[in-house]
């Protein structure tokens, strides 16, 4: 008798510690659709640079604005041109404050002609909140206005279940002959 109740209370530890381990696992996993090219290059060595702000809602607020709805948040960013590379230079995720919480690469990414890559803000990030963003900056060699980017932000809670986009706003801008 006294072994199956220390059967019963082994396994019931196991089985409390699992959901643990996934969602410290979670926490470090990398979300890419693909595998990005990483290239050596620097922003000085393209004609023409873009800082674009996106809005990320990591949660909005819900009932009665004190309950907060969390989110998992898709950056994408997408090479629209048929012919010309892009090269993303830097995607750091900040707060509703404006500090930055995270950087998502450390070299530069090329994007060859429609090619798209993607960065998540997991639903388990709470401290963004529903005025966090992304601040991309990017560039080309020739071309300007090629990448389209937006981010969608998704969540479910019990039968509910939320989806909106928001688009990139351009916020610096700058050509070099």
């Amino acid at each position: 008798m006294k072994i199956s109740y220390s059967l019963i209370l082994a396994a019931l530890l196991i089985g409390a510690c699992q959901p643990q381990k996934k969602a410290e696992n979670m926490k470090k996993m990398q979300h890419p659709s693909h595998k990005y090219t990483f290239v050596d290059l620097q922003s000085n060595a393209v004609n023409y640079l873009e800082t674009n702000y996106v809005p990320i809602y990591s949660d909005i607020y819900h009932i009665d604005g004190t309950k907060r709805f969390l989110l998992t948040s898709t950056l994408s960013i997408r090479n629209t041109s048929l012919t010309d590379t892009a090269y993303v230079f830097s995607a750091n995720y900040n707060d509703s404050y404006g500090k930055q919480l995270r950087k998502y690469i450390d070299s530069t990414i090329l994007l060859k002609p429609l090619e798209s890559i993607e960065f998540v803000v997991e639903y388990q990030e709470d401290q963004g909140g529903a005025g966090a963003s992304f601040l991309v900056d990017w560039g080309a060699r020739e071309n300007a206005g090629q990448l389209l980017i937006q981010a969608v932000m998704t969540g479910t809670s019990n039968q509910q279940g939320l989806s909106f986009l928001t688009e990139a706003k351009i916020v610096k801008q700058m050509f070099r002959d």
